[in-house]
């Protein structure tokens, strides 16, 4: 126990040293900001605009977001960065502008790729939306976040040695919306759009809830696994509504032909693909390929079935959201 709290305590110092370098080479913008917050007794909900961004067509909800953003512009980036008064890493920032709103999202930018819902392409962004990368060809997986303002424009917290600012938004790996869908967009969801009257609605629901999986992605994947079949079998061997491979459910300890057992060890399972991988499209192509086609292409499979089958869960629970 000891030797397990030197090693804590020798990282912490490790951490913490990082973090005052990174403050100290960010040159006199670091200094300032960090005169000016300590005077003004920042706390990290109050920063002072930078420079504000053009007007867009946010509003409500949308536009508030964007305003706490703002709030930030001029923040310097620190790797690990929580607190503004100090500075603020990208997946902090985001972490931080929601917070001032009461929207509770995850720590990293990876965690923060499986918030809310998918958006299809930037022409469908809206205000507020979040804005994923993958910026290291050598390591997939999101590494990378910025909140969306519209106009091909995001606010984000780059890298050591920049502040947080307005930049253009490039072509970013994914989106996700986190805000309350009827806040985030004025389209009405479809008639008949919801978990209501899905077969196996509780088990989805109540499973997400334990597992921090959205249920409607559950209810896609047994549509298009099983089409809501429990006692579904493939030509290759997968069984029950989700679809586990012998080996696979033998790994989760779940009964394949339980629904109960079926829908609990799939959101498991994608809850691990997830945090491994870092994006629900890539947790999805590695339930069907498999883990380790998704590690050996670094992204989806090139396989017409896998790329089919994404796009088909991914449009179910859009459906069912």
């Amino acid at each position: 126990m000891e030797g397990l709290t030197a090693v804590q305590g020798r990282i912490a110092a490790i951490q913490n040293r990082i973090l005052t370098l990174a403050s100290s080479s960010t040159t006199s913008t670091s200094a300032a900001w960090a005169s000016a917050a300590s005077t003004a007794g920042l706390t990290g909900t109050a920063a002072t605009t930078a420079s504000a961004p053009p007007a867009t067509a946010a509003s409500g909800l949308e536009g508030r977001v964007v305003a706490a953003a703002q709030r930030y512009l001029g923040v310097p980036y620190a790797w690990g960065g929580t607190d503004p008064s100090v500075g603020l890493d990208c997946s902090g920032l985001v972490q931080r502008v929601f917070g001032d709103l009461g929207i509770d999202l995850p720590r990293t930018s990876s965690q923060q790729a499986t918030a809310g819902t998918p958006v299809a392409s930037l022409t469908e962004a809206r205000p507020g939306d979040l804005v994923f990368f993958d910026n290291s060809p050598s390591r997939p997986g999101i590494d990378h976040v910025g909140i969306y303002v519209g106009d091909g424009r995001m606010i984000a917290a780059p890298q050591e040695g920049e502040v947080v600012k307005l930049q253009d938004v490039g072509e970013p790996t994914l989106i996700r919306r986190v805000l309350p869908q009827s806040a985030a967009s004025p389209v009405p969801s479809p008639s008949g759009a919801g978990l209501a009257g899905v077969p196996y609605a509780d088990l989805f629901t109540a499973a997400g809830a334990r597992h921090g999986v959205d249920p409607a992605l559950l209810a896609g994947v047994a549509k298009v696994e099983s089409g809501f079949d429990s006692a579904a079998a493939s030509p290759a061997g997968a069984t029950g509504l989700m679809q586990f491979m012998p080996a696979t459910a033998r790994g989760l300890g779940v009964d394949a032909g339980d629904p109960a057992s079926a829908v609990d060890g799939a959101a498991r399972y994608l809850r691990q693909l997830t945090d491994r991988f870092g994006s629900t499209d890539l947790a999805l192509a590695a339930y069907n390929a498999g883990p380790g086609a998704v590690a050996r292409h670094g992204g989806i499979p090139p396989f017409a079935e896998t790329q089919s089958y994404v796009r088909k869960v991914t449009s179910a629970a859009e459906a069912y959201s």
